[in-house]
């Protein structure tokens, strides 16, 4: 059976969880909880593959992948006992805005160690990824990283790839890049992925309930913290811009333009190290009921940071096979609607979940 060969750039907690996961469900013993999808077209989890891997930490570069997914400041929980060897070496990246300054002023275990290696050019990039013979390139930058999304999407067009946008910085929704994949006959799914059960997913649910159910929304606010290197990363409010638009619009597109900016807050809030790979989202929403009588709705979700995303890009990186299979360039509507946060169209969870749906049915045929 034809592997799905994938290049992931950035080898951190959301990278360990999904390699994990796809050797968790390889085993002829483990069930099929947590799948979304065991099988889309011919594609299972088990057929994902990869070959080629970039970071700039130097207790990961220069190490075989599957050593590299358990060094700090990784804190991913263990999914799986021990991974098999790869035979793939992690490749130094190019820095650009990949680190954030104010992270230097942390203990290295919560945060990156530069390696001193060389840093590549993108021909050097381009090469590597002719020679693993990637298909599939998968972002998983920390937030904020502009320059070297630009950088590695360039790259994925150069040399070929089909692109999964897992980070808040805007491919899939900007039209020139769009543009360009299209053209080049490259599929994107993007922007920001939704986790399984996250903050964001379970914040629209709710306010499609209230707004089904015929409740006025006041006002919303959606505040998440955690320990990982991700929520270090955001302590700097400038990289949080496009991170806030990404998670506030996910959820304002099914309000049906109750709330106004000012009554709204969603976004990271803090780092708290002990938490480690823990995500704790607290939501709050005030509105109102029949008779114009006051509702408040409390709830506090605790939940696996990294594990939470990765069954979704499972299934993200499969349907970006299948448009690879079948030649589709550009941005997958119904897959980007569903698993990410900040598509080019947004659309009801349930309108998306049919698109892709749809999508799968339409391209699963044959390899």
């Amino acid at each position: 059976m034809k592997k799905i060969k994938v290049a992931i750039v950035g080898v951190g907690n959301c990278a360990s969880a999904l390699i994990q996961g796809i050797q968790y469900y390889t085993s002829p013993t483990s069930s099929t909880i947590g799948l979304m999808r065991p099988l889309i077209g011919q594609y299972s989890p088990s057929d994902i593959e990869v070959t080629a891997a970039f970071d700039i930490d130097a207790r990961k570069v220069g190490k075989e992948v599957s050593d590299a997914l358990f060094c700090p400041p990784n804190c991913c929980a263990h999914i799986v006992k021990e991974l098999p060897k790869t035979g793939v070496i992690v490749r130094m990246g190019p820095i650009l805005d990949g680190f954030s300054p104010h992270m230097k002023d942390y203990p290295e275990q919560q945060t990156f160690k530069l390696s001193s290696e060389r840093e590549p050019g993108m021909e050097d990039v381009v090469s590597a990824l002719k020679e693993s013979e990637a298909e599939i390139m998968l972002n998983y930058l920390p937030v904020g990283s502009q320059s070297a999304t630009h950088f590695y999407a360039e790259c994925a067009l150069r040399a070929g790839l089909g692109f999964v946008n897992n980070i808040p910085v805007f491919i899939a929704s900007d039209k020139s890049w769009a543009n360009r994949f299209k053209t080049s006959g490259l599929p994107i799914v993007g922007d920001d992925i939704k986790s399984q059960i996250g903050a964001t997913i379970v914040h629209r649910v709710l306010t499609d309930l209230f707004v089904k159910r015929g409740v006025k929304i006041d006002n919303t606010y959606q505040l998440n913290v955690g320990g990982n290197t991700d929520f270090l990363n955001m302590i700097n409010r400038e990289r949080l811009q496009s991170k806030k638009i990404s998670k506030t619009e996910a959820v304002k597109a099914v309000a049906t333009d109750q709330l106004d900016n000012d009554k709204i807050h969603v976004g990271p809030s803090d780092h708290v190290a002990w938490l480690k790979d823990n995500k704790i989202c607290f939501i709050r929403m005030d509105g109102r009921i029949f008779g114009n009588i006051p509702i408040n709705l409390e709830l506090r979700l605790s939940v696996e940071d990294s594990p939470n995303s990765a069954g979704v890009g499972i299934d993200a990186i499969r349907c970006c096979k299948l448009a690879l299979d079948k030649g589709i360039g550009g941005v997958l509507e119904g897959p980007s609607a569903y698993f990410m946060k900040r598509p080019p169209h947004q659309f009801t969870d349930d309108e998306a979940f049919k698109l892709t749906e749809a999508f799968i049915l339409e391209h699963a045929s044959g390899r």
